[in-house]
């Protein structure tokens, strides 16, 4: 197995700036564009490209059916993005996470002294037909040097086999394409880290990558979702009891309706928020504590396969044992045999 490391030179990207950014007027930038080992593009996430940059003059980048993921940070400025059909205000401090392969747009702000009725539109489409990717992108130049509202912004674009389901699982749990986190810090230390790996030869640099990459997703995860109202935001509060409740009460039989009229919620309403807070259906959430407590018990007692189904609330055994196989992919017996 080769995971030998991918082939990335900072300052051979540097003296290649202008052809790949034939609008490099308009911004100043540190980008590295990173080709991961093959190792790393069949198994691994892996990093597409890293950078920072500084807007001089407004300018849109568009881009569509690109095979990438793109995280940035808004450091300082503003600007919008467009994608899916929603633009979206942008400023210092948010967070975008979208998936490249639908059609989207970004822009910097314009400067802030009124004087945006003079522009000098450019237009570079760059296009590449084989992948029917279109890039086009538009530097705005004004009568003016003021960019107060020129944006500042940190990216990377990265991608794996397992990201558009990853990313499918964000959505579902209500993450949004812009957020804005009380502390952007941890990803600004992030995209750093991973364009300090990039520029890097650390042989094993393809797993480091792929490890802040992993932390970059979990980040993305834990602070996407904020509370819509104060209404939403209780009644999410009210599932850590439910939860408990579950926790306590998974080996007994436990009925949605009854569920429902015991905590005073209506019983559709209660499916839809504890998938988005635990990611899980209630079932699913059920089921995977019982097969939890099953091999605890299967591992560590001697209790047979149907004793072990009454005691995690699963009484018919062969209920049991399709269950647990859904779930391990092998059957009790065999689980038990190979630990």
């Amino acid at each position: 197995m080769d995971i030998s490391e991918g082939k990335s030179d900072a300052r051979e990207d540097e003296k290649m700036d202008e052809l790949f950014n034939p609008q490099s007027s308009s911004v100043t930038f540190s980008r590295i564009l990173y080709t991961p080992s093959t190792f790393a593009r069949t198994s691994l996430l892996h990093l597409q490209e890293v950078g920072s940059l500084q807007a001089i003059h407004p300018h849109t980048s568009t881009r569509t059916n690109l095979t990438s993921f793109l995280c940035f940070v808004v450091l300082s400025g503003n600007g919008t993005l467009t994608y899916e059909g929603t633009t979206y205000e942008l400023a210092a401090g948010d967070c975008v996470f979208i998936d490249c392969r639908k059609a989207y747009s970004h822009s910097t702000g314009y400067s802030t002294d009124g004087n945006d009725t003079s522009k000098n539109n450019i237009n570079t489409p760059v296009c590449e037909k084989s992948t029917d990717t279109c890039e086009k992108d538009t530097a705005t130049s004004q009568s003016t040097d003021s960019p107060t509202s020129l944006w500042s912004i940190q990216w990377c674009h990265f991608y794996a086999p397992s990201l558009p389901a990853i990313y499918e699982k964000y959505k579902e749990r209500g993450g949004s394409p812009v957020f804005h986190p009380d502390d952007s810090a941890p990803f600004t230390t992030i995209l750093t880290d991973l364009y300090s790996l990039a520029s890097s030869s650390d042989y094993i640099r393809d797993m480091r990558i792929n490890e802040s990459l992993s932390a970059l997703l979990t980040l993305l995860m834990e602070q996407s979702w904020h509370p819509e109202s104060k209404t939403v935001s209780r009644k999410r509060l009210e599932l850590v009891e439910i939860k408990n409740y579950l926790d306590e009460h998974y080996t007994e039989r436990i009925v949605l309706d009854d569920l429902a009229e015991r905590y005073y919620i209506n019983k559709y309403y209660l499916t839809k928020i504890f998938k988005e807070t635990y990611g899980s259906t209630i079932n699913g959430y059920i089921i995977a504590k019982r097969i939890t407590r099953a091999k605890q018990l299967l591992r560590f007692t001697d209790m047979t396969v149907d004793e072990i189904g009454n005691a995690v609330g699963m009484g018919d055994a062969n209920y049991f044992s399709r269950t647990f196989r859904k779930v391990e992919g092998i059957s009790p017996r065999e689980y038990r045999k190979q630990w």
